[in-house]
């Protein structure tokens, strides 16, 4: 089975998608990657789906990849008496560390990090952005804040600081305790949320070593201000644009992602934007105008993967929704203008070998009018490099390695294949050719550039390109340094 777009599809699993006929279903209308929020799963839950998507997988033939998106520290209030206070524009509100209920002139904050961490100045924001705050002044267990925006305030809700840099592990209590769940399971992504400098994620890698790829998910401006470090400390970038809109001016959202996925891009890290796309198929069967933009200017911008959330989680429309996602992709990637707007935003290859391969493989492709470009890769990196070029024909990744192939469901363009090491470099030629044939992305007469590293199964390093014609049975008929 092959997909007819080279942008991935995420989709959420939740209580509208548990079934293993549902999520074969889903993979069937074009799901490459399933999200497991584990906000909102039990262990349970998440075994039974974790085994919902292998055996789809298994019956169909083709590797899909499982992201496990972590919950990350959540900020709340404290109990309110009659669980609901008005709070007026103008009025001083006390955030304190007294475990009673609140009213409308204090609460208690469970969180001595904020203690710590904020000052006179920051911004709060309660309730998802609804109610705004500005500190007042701090000490280590009061919070004394001056309402700007007000509103009613519900007991539990949630609290975010977009100014404040918490000294806060990125791992909860909770978190580790998930974390450790799925990767006994054999999850492929594991999501990180609330990020705020590399450093996090270097402490994520550090606990989850190589048992999962780290997909670190932007939505704090801390994590704007060290975007660099936090990139190349991930695997992947997923661009959270809904908490990102309450953090951050929600009109700041659309240039940010540009941003975040041109320097993703550019490190030839895969990317994927979320939260929101299809927002209106959680009730209707047909998105708005702006939807459909909104998924075809990330098609447009070069993004890996487009996401859905609530839609695919606990939408009335879920197929309906992943059938127009594919759709919409489909036409973007067939118009006109797509390869000269992905291209407008690429940037040079890095000084690497890699890079430098990737990018002559990419040319040469282009100018002998080849049909595929095929990648060995053992970790994944060299057809990570070569998908970072966007090229304009087939990339098919060839692997011995089902983690690796899970991984690469995510990436731009690859389509991946699990298959022994080739013997020597004639044996990878022929298995090349013949897998390209059998997978219907070349027919008698075509051309293939085959890239791989010198010795094969060596992780990083690509190092070696190959040109062959494949005659009507499949077969290798030239090849060419």
């Amino acid at each position: 089975m092959r997909r007819n777009r080279r942008v991935k599809i995420l989709a959420t699993l939740g209580p509208a998608s548990s079934a293993p006929e549902v999520i074969e279903s889903y993979f069937l209308a074009g799901v490459d990657v399933f999200r497991i929020n584990m906000s909102h799963s039990s262990f349970d839950m998440v075994r039974g789906l974790h085994a919902a998507v292998r055996a789809a997988e298994l019956k169909h033939g083709r590797p899909i990849g499982i992201l496990a998106d972590l919950q990350g520290p959540k900020f709340r209030v404290g109990k309110l008496g009659g669980d609901r206070v008005e709070l007026k524009t103008g009025q001083t509100y006390i955030f304190d560390s007294e475990e009673r209920e609140g009213d409308d002139k204090r609460v208690f904050l469970p969180h001595p990090q904020i203690f710590e961490g904020v000052e006179a100045g920051h911004t709060l924001l309660l309730d998802d952005g609804k109610i705004r705050m500005r500190v007042i002044e701090a000490d280590p267990s009061r919070i004394a804040a001056e309402v700007i925006v007000g509103g009613p305030l519900a007991s539990r809700k949630g609290v975010s600081m977009p100014d404040t840099v918490l000294p806060i592990n990125p791992l909860t209590d909770k978190d580790k305790a998930d974390l450790d769940f799925v990767l006994k399971l054999g999850v492929d992504w594991v999501g990180l949320s609330f990020v705020q400098r590399g450093e996090d994620v270097a402490l994520a890698r550090r606990m989850i070593g190589q048992g999962a790829a780290i997909m670190s998910k932007i939505e704090k401006p801390s994590a704007i201000a060290d975007l660099d470090q936090i990139i190349a400390q991930s695997d992947a970038i997923m661009v959270a644009r809904g908490d990102l809109g309450v953090e951050m001016p929600v009109e700041r959202v659309p240039g940010l992602q540009k941003q975040i996925t041109r320097k993703a891009r550019a490190a030839g890290k895969p990317v994927v934007i979320a939260t929101q796309m299809l927002e209106s198929m959680i009730s209707a069967p047909v998105p708005t105008r702006a939807e459909v933009s909104d998924v075809a200017t990330a098609v447009f911008d070069g993004a890996d993967a487009i996401m859905l959330s609530a839609e695919s989680a606990v939408g009335k429309y879920p197929i309906e929704a992943i059938g127009m996602m594919d759709r919409i992709a489909i036409e973007a990637e067939a118009d006109p203008t797509y390869d000269v707007l992905v291209h407008a935003t690429s940037t040079p290859p890095q000084p690497t070998a890699a890079d430098a391969i990737a990018a002559a493989t990419h040319a040469v492709a282009d100018t002998l009018k080849l049909s595929a470009i095929i990648c060995f890769t053992a970790t994944g990196s060299t057809a990570l490099r070569v998908a970072r070029e966007r090229p304009g024909l087939p990339v098919i990744g060839l692997t011995p390695v089902v983690a690796t192939a899970r991984r690469l469901a995510a990436v731009w363009g690859v389509h991946c294949v699990l298959t022994s090491d080739p013997e020597n470099l004639a044996d990878m030629v022929k298995k090349a050719c013949r897998i390209a044939f059998e997978e219907g992305f070349v027919r008698a007469g075509s051309g293939v550039i085959i890239t791989a590293g010198v010795p094969l199964g060596s992780p990083g390093t690509t190092n070696m390109v190959r040109i062959a014609y494949v005659n009507e049975h499949g077969e290798a008929t030239s090849l060419s340094v």
